[in-house]
């Protein structure tokens, strides 16, 4: 049986050893892509316009280990 994927920014940045800021970073730049790494969490949500993320902890921990091991972790904020 499948498990759930996908979790929470806060579940996913404790599991990769990051700060919620730093995973919203990537995500807002283009590093995680939709689908792939995150998707949006409409549900129980008052706000449609700002739904919450969810992110594949698994595919997250490969690019962003990808990321860091080619030296791209100077990109500006």
């Amino acid at each position: 049986m499948l498990r759930d994927i996908w979790s929470s920014s806060e579940l996913t940045a404790e599991q990769l050893g990051i700060t919620e800021i730093k995973l919203s970073f990537l995500r807002e730049n283009g590093i995680l892509k939709p689908g792939i790494h995150w998707k949006s969490s409409p549900l129980g949500q008052k706000k449609p316009w700002k739904p919450k993320p969810l992110y594949n902890v698994k595919m997250c921990r490969k690019i962003i280990n990808k990321f860091y091991s080619e030296g791209n972790y100077n990109v500006a904020a």
